[in-house]
């Protein structure tokens, strides 16, 4: 019997998604019955998508939209995983300066394209960064946002392990 697999895909130029990954990723390494592999979105490949049994995608909100680091790994990564992955969970984590509902939107027309089945709720960290300054700065996740993040690998992790997605 194989030992399920969670893809943890990331970017993070401030911090803040690095943060939330770092939490999520402890909270699945808390699960024995599922691997955990995480990377960054440069560095993720179609194979490592392929060999995964559940995904959860991480990113910062950039002008309204997916950052380009993000988006870059999914047209890389679209075409030759397409049809290959059908009905596998996913989760998302979006760290917001404004409200982060179209990177979740967008986010979320990928997955459907990739018909996976989102299993949570996406979580949200907004930092209301609003001038280039704020903007700009490293960020620092508030311990309750980690603590969801957290939650959210254990789960995503549980759920792989016992088979429930």
């Amino acid at each position: 019997m194989t030992i399920p697999r969670l893809l943890i895909v990331w970017h993070s130029a401030t911090g803040g998604t690095r943060q939330m990954v770092e939490a999520a990723q402890a909270g699945a390494r808390e699960e024995k019955g599922a691997d955990v592999a995480v990377r960054a979105a440069p560095d993720a490949t179609p194979e490592e998508m392929l060999a995964a049994d559940g995904y959860l995608f991480a990113a910062p909100e950039n002008l309204a939209a997916i950052a380009g680091v993000m988006k870059s790994f999914y047209d890389r990564c679209y075409y030759p995983v397409l049809g290959r992955i059908e009905g596998r969970p996913y989760a998302q984590m979006v760290c917001a300066g404004s409200d982060g509902e179209n990177c979740v939107r967008q986010t979320a027309r990928i997955a459907k394209g990739w018909r996976l089945k989102a299993v949570a709720e996406p979580i949200i960290v907004c930092t209301h960064a609003q001038t280039t300054e704020a903007i700009l700065a490293q960020k620092t996740i508030p311990e309750a946002e980690l603590t969801r993040c957290r939650d959210m690998g254990q789960a995503l992790a549980a759920g792989l392990a016992m088979g429930l997605f």
